[in-house]
């Protein structure tokens, strides 16, 4: 049989490559994405202090670090048993906004927006943000830049470094924000709403207004219908910090809302021998395999999920954005894989607006912003929606507070099947008999598992023995030594 690989694939968080397999008529019989590491963290944090947790789960990534550090805090407050009061939680929600504008910009613009602005089909050395800066010219850089310089500097100033910060604690956080910082804030804030609304146009103007991009949006190729997975408020409504989780079917008919405390009675994980990711599916449904359809557990947790499981935005200008998705792509659920790339710029205009609600009210300077722990530790569940999905830590401690288990659901393991899914119909939608199969078409492929931001590197934490591994030896010359595999048949 034989073996296309793209290796490396691009424009991710982490490392892998894409396995596609024909059959001898040359037409698509399977693709795998795989992932070459192993973080493991699951089981060399049992023995730490709990309370090493934020700062340490938070090394999984230098992406999205944020994500891991609020959904440890919230698990140490659920495990010492203690609730922050509500400067700590608004203190929180705030820098977590701050965070996934700034995360959300970095997809649209560095990761996903080559695609669309340069074209799936241009050349590949264009392919990238200098192409972009290149064709929009440096004016809608700075913007960028500003936007990502701007998150960056805030969340250093509330969470103690531009990436991986030290600042929560079970039971609140270190410190609060004086006025002077307060006002800063606000001020950005103000200015990182007006960036939302432009990067809004500049979609309409790039994609939307183009109708090969158009076709590509909501043609067979990226199509998908699974189940969808979001954190909602008490109105349905998004929400990345807290709520409950919602799933809801292709058909858009809700399957199950419920606190993160009690993810393990909705969702189950298995393994596959070809990967390091832990496949999650819902339980009450079964695995069936990699299928669509309402009879399969296969779900997806990314922001085009979070607003098919939600009855809408909670901020005026993101509400707006969201019935215009809506609208123009025929109404809920939207089971077009590359239409979250529009619903990534919904959810960044909402998480500016939100940005300047939470630093316009009063309870943002309070003084009390943490509550101190008096009970004996046992076990806590922590959740946030991180930028790629559902995430969910979970520890179990004895009474000192050290850890004996962990578990960690992230959003990309949530995503697992689903990418590959998408990959594989990708393949063989594009991947046919006689056809020449060049770069471009390839990049498509790729397009494919881009539109779910996956970071594998805070995915990769199972190790089920039989990973295909290829290891080649090189003397300083370059010359070939030797070659080591496992697993290659």
């Amino acid at each position: 049989m034989k073996r296309i690989s793209i290796d490396p694939i691009t424009r991710l968080e982490g490392h892998g490559k894409i396995d596609i397999f024909l059959t001898p008529e040359g037409e698509v019989a399977n693709a795998y994405v795989q992932v070459p590491e192993l973080r493991g963290f699951e089981t060399f944090c049992v023995g730490r202090p709990a309370e090493d947790m934020p700062n340490l789960t938070n090394r999984i990534c230098g992406v999205c670090p944020e994500a891991h550090h609020m959904a440890a805090t919230k698990a140490l407050d659920a495990l010492f048993h203690v609730d922050p009061p509500p400067t700590a939680k608004k203190l929180r929600e705030l820098f977590y906004s701050i965070f996934y504008a700034t995360d959300h910009t970095t997809h649209f613009y560095a990761l996903a927006g080559p695609d669309f602005v340069m074209g799936p089909d241009a050349p590949k050395e264009v392919r990238n943000i200098l192409g972009i800066v290149g064709k929009v010219g440096m004016e809608i850089a700075g913007k960028v830049l500003k936007m990502r310089r701007d998150g960056h500097y805030l969340i250093k100033m509330i969470g103690g470094r531009p990436v991986h910060p030290n600042w929560g604690l079970p039971g609140g956080v270190s410190r609060g924000i004086n006025e002077e910082q307060r006002a800063e804030i606000e001020k950005l804030g103000r200015d990182a709403v007006e960036f939302a609304k432009f990067s809004l146009k500049l979609f309409e103007d790039i994609v939307l207004k183009n109708p090969d991009y158009v076709k590509i949006v909501t043609g067979d190729i990226y199509l998908h219908k699974t189940y969808n997975m979001g954190t909602v408020d008490a109105n349905n409504h998004v929400n990345f910090y807290d709520g409950k989780i919602r799933v809801v079917g292709p058909d858009g008919r809700e399957h199950a809302k419920y606190d993160a405390k009690d993810y393990r009675e909705y969702i189950a994980e298995r393994t596959e021998p070809w990967s390091y990711l832990k496949f999650p599916y819902l339980k009450k449904i079964g695995w069936k395999g990699f299928v669509d359809g309402v009879d399969s557990g296969v779900y997806k947790a990314t922001p085009l999920s979070r607003l098919n499981a939600a009855d809408g935005m909670a901020t005026p200008l993101a509400q707006t954005e969201y019935e215009r998705m809506y609208d123009t792509l025929g109404g809920k659920p939207v089971n077009h894989t590359l239409a979250t790339h529009w619903a990534r710029l919904v959810e960044l205009l909402y998480a500016t607006e939100r940005w300047v609600e939470l630093a316009t009210d009063p309870e943002i300077t309070g003084k009390e912003f943490r509550v101190l722990p008096t009970e004996t530790p046992t076990e806590g569940v922590g959740s946030v929606e991180a930028p790629r999905g559902t995430l969910t830590h979970h520890f179990w401690t004895d009474e000192r507070g050290i850890l004996t288990k962990v578990n960690l659901v992230v959003g990309t393991t949530n995503n697992n099947a689903p990418i590959n899914m998408s990959v594989k119909r990708a393949a063989q939608s594009l991947i046919q008999k006689g056809k020449p199969v060049n770069e471009g078409l390839l990049n498509m492929v790729e397009m494919a598992f881009r539109a779910y931001d996956p970071c594998f590197g805070c995915a990769t934490h199972t190790l089920p023995g039989r990973m295909p591994l290829e290891v080649t030896l090189r003397g300083p010359d370059g010359e070939v030594i030797d070659r080591l595999a496992q697993n290659m048949d």
